[in-house]
């Protein structure tokens, strides 16, 4: 048996599956993000272990004798956190998440630096990513800094508590702004330009690498055998990659969830700094990805269901879906956390224009599910200006779950899109596979494949015709409403 866990931004998504990745079991433990001030965005560590323990003890209850068959646990979790421990291994504060924007100052600051290092650490500088977030700290909380001996991200917090071990795998540093991608090692000239004591940093392993085993008390916990083996694991996007397949040249993925992403797998290094793509060490030797990262994914569907009188988001686009005639006559921005492709606009916030007395909650839905397609042609767009459109890609994540969205996307992208079986738990299944390379040390491409396809929507022509006007539409309102969010923030 394998675990795999990850530690999302709304919930802990835990698989249990047997050897062959067969899902055997599934556990989702609530998390809870806080919002101090305008542009924050935190989480308590303490809420990813207490999660992920409760999950544990769950399947430990329900399925102990597949328990007690576990070889292997992969981990995946949100990036570019900063999770600063003192000497006790104790977070000095709460950890500051990827959807943070105030390090934008400090991200600004870094832009000064040099295009070659820009290169090197795959993106430019920006307000969510861990070493602009770290200098924040130095001049605002400096005696945090001052207590801080440690930095780890949010799957590695989870390690610690697991195994002891201070350890973090190249997808997760990828995305620190403190990383080599090409060399794969912690970059000197990003730690020196961001502040970064070298001291503080884990050690650096390939994603299906072991690094770690699982204490003997919790394993007595769970009815798992001793010595249990952790592998290095992935941030989401690469877990999300591994969990489908995309690990190559040409494959490709959208991932719908709270934040979304859109990746094209690669075996080189090729940086596009300039345009806002992330170029991004991938979670097997030798391979490597280039992503359009968006901040808001399917969260803007749960902020207007909860802002209608809390129906579920289920109920709002089956409702939207039956009144469904073609485009929308409003307009919805869905930058609820700002922006990164193509915009790099932290201050950027959701807008809906064109209400009338006639408005209903159905159409208000409407137009925020074209809006999240809209924003996702806008970062499919910077990620094909340097290499040719994908012929299809996959859907993952939880907005994975409504035929309606994926097809509204598919059409709006004019880009086929391929469901795949248990696509909505993408990087927790893939943190799976990467626990079973770690414990079989077999050839990833028996492994890494992906899996059976349940559904493959192919966009419809009227529909992305009658989308592009709408489309520039979007575009034109964006570059309205970009000069009133920096006038308030």
């Amino acid at each position: 048996m394998l675990i795999g866990i990850d530690i999302g931004t709304s919930a802990v998504k835990i698989v249990l599956t047997d050897m062959q990745l067969h899902v055997v079991a599934t556990v989702d433990r609530p998390l809870t993000s806080q919002y101090p001030q305008p542009l924050w965005c935190e989480h308590d560590p303490d809420q990813w272990w207490a999660a992920v323990a409760d999950g544990l003890d769950e399947l430990a209850r329900t399925h102990p004798t597949a328990m007690a068959g576990v070889q292997g646990i992969g981990l995946s979790g949100q990036m570019h956190s900063l999770v600063l421990l003192d000497a006790a291994d104790r977070p000095v504060r709460p950890a500051i998440l990827w959807n943070d924007g105030r390090a934008a100052a400090e991200a600004a600051e870094l832009m000064q630096t040099d295009l070659a290092l820009r290169r090197a650490v795959g993106v430019q500088p920006m307000a969510g990513f861990t070493g602009p977030k770290l200098r924040w700290l130095r001049t605002h909380e400096p005696e945090a800094v001052a207590r801080a001996r440690s930095l780890l991200l949010t799957k590695d917090y989870v390690r610690l508590q697991l195994s002891g071990e201070k350890v973090t795998d190249v997808t997760d540093a990828a995305g620190t702004w403190l990383f080599d991608q090409a060399q794969r090692r912690w970059s000197p000239q990003a730690l020196a330009a961001c502040g970064v004591d070298p001291a503080w940093l884990p050690r650096v392993v390939e994603s299906c690498e072991p690094c770690a085993t699982v204490r003997d008390a919790l394993a007595a916990r769970w009815g798992l055998p001793r010595g249990v083996p952790i592998a290095g694991g992935a941030g989401d996007a690469a877990a999300g990659g591994v969990g489908i397949g995309v690990v190559g040249p040409g494959d490709g993925f959208v991932s719908l969830g709270t934040s979304a992403q859109i990746l094209a797998a690669d075996t080189a290094h090729r940086p596009d700094p300039e345009r806002l793509v992330h170029a991004f060490c991938h979670a097997l030797p030798q391979r490597w990805y280039r992503m359009a990262a968006l901040l808001n994914g399917a969260s803007p569907l749960a902020a207007l269901a909860s802002c209608t009188g809390g129906a579920s988001v289920g109920a709002l686009l089956a409702e939207v879906e039956a009144a469904y005639t073609g485009p929308s006559r409003l307009l919805a921005l869905p930058y609820l956390f700002g922006e990164r492709t193509p915009h790099n606009n932290p201050f950027a916030r959701g807008a809906i224009v064109g209400l009338s007395g006639a408005t209903t909650r159905a159409d208000l839905m409407q137009a925020v599910c074209e809006g999240i397609a809209f924003s996702l042609a806008d970062g499919l767009e910077a990620l094909s200006a340097q290499t040719a459109r994908p012929e299809r890609l996959a859907l993952i994540g939880g907005g994975a779950r409504s035929a309606f969205l994926a097809q509204l996307i598919a059409s709006v992208l004019d880009v086929p899109l391929v469901l795949y079986e248990s696509a909505d738990r993408g990087p927790a299944f893939g943190a799976a596979r990467l626990a079973r390379l770690a414990v079989t040390g077999e050839d990833p491409a028996g492994v890494v494949v992906a899996p059976a396809v349940r559904q493959v929507l192919a966009p419809d022509a009227a529909l992305h015709a009658a989308y592009q006007p709408r489309l520039e539409a979007f575009r034109t309102l964006y570059r309205a409403m970009a000069p009133v969010w920096a006038s308030v923030a």
